[in-house]
């Protein structure tokens, strides 16, 4: 949450925690509890803020529905760790259906254009956010996003997040589906550090399987904690850079791109 971490809206202005210093305990311990009294005021005064601010972009998000809702454009929000493989995962989709149906990619880093000109080398237009101090994209920067760009009835918008399992957990974009995507490489216990984020995704695409043989992972175990936190997620394993059972990912999507209306 965004009044906890420091991060605020894409727009790159920041609030930050106050920083506790180590000594404090001492003196709060020797003024009795008006150092807790402090603290509670502080803590309802951040829990008031965040709530503004999720209520506030849930607003959008709803207005980012509607539209994709009447233009009929299947949007996925996809969310992971820094280096999960999204972008990879996302070039490799690209090459198998864009021929069958339109589609544009939003990213999200906190800066530079790489990952939209990796997108943009496929034939697709992509449209780069840099959220600067900002760890998540949110519904007001997808809503001006979408004006920016060419977004085509009947198609797929896929929204790359800025790779992190904490905030992007709680800021809904108006998406149909949340895919969050876990390497093998990440440890098969992620589900339960970060399980406000397993517990939010629809999908989990576990991804670089292909590295299975090298790594310390437990896949039956990754999965049993993912549905610990979310009994009804769909899971689907795969490798983006060997195409390992890509067709069931490709295949998942084909048959709800075809179902739009």
């Amino acid at each position: 949450m965004c009044g906890i971490c420091g991060c605020s809206q894409t727009n790159q202005t920041t609030k930050l925690k106050p920083v506790v210093k180590q000594n404090q305990h001492l003196l709060t311990s020797a003024h009795g509890h008006a150092g807790h009294a402090h603290d509670h005021h502080e803590n309802e005064r951040l829990i008031q803020v965040e709530q503004n601010l999720l209520n506030k972009n849930n607003s959008y998000a709803a207005q980012n529905r509607a539209y994709f809702k009447q233009h009929q454009i299947f949007t996925l929000n996809l969310v992971s760790s820094p280096g999960a493989g999204k972008t990879t995962l996302l070039v490799e989709t690209i090459k198998r259906l864009k021929d069958r149906f339109p589609i544009t990619v939003i990213e999200g880093d906190q800066q530079t254009e790489r990952d939209a000109d990796r997108i943009r080398a496929t034939g697709v237009q992509a449209l780069q956010i840099n959220t600067g101090r900002a760890c998540h994209l949110d519904a007001h920067g997808i809503g001006h996003a979408i004006r920016e760009l060419d977004v085509k009835d009947h198609s797929l918008l896929a929204i790359e997040n800025v790779g992190n399992l904490v905030c992007p957990s709680s800021f809904d974009l108006g998406e149909a589906l949340k895919v969050v995507v876990l390497s093998v490489t990440e440890g098969d216990d992620k589900p339960i550090k970060y399980p406000d984020m397993f517990h939010a995704a629809d999908l989990m695409l576990l991804n670089k399987t292909d590295l299975l043989p090298y790594v310390d992972f437990d896949v039956e175990q990754c999965i049993r904690y993912a549905r610990q936190v979310n009994p009804d997620i769909e899971i689907i394993k795969l490798s983006s850079t060997k195409g390992d059972n890509f067709s069931t990912w490709t295949d998942w999507l084909t048959e709800r791109l075809s179902a739009l209306p």
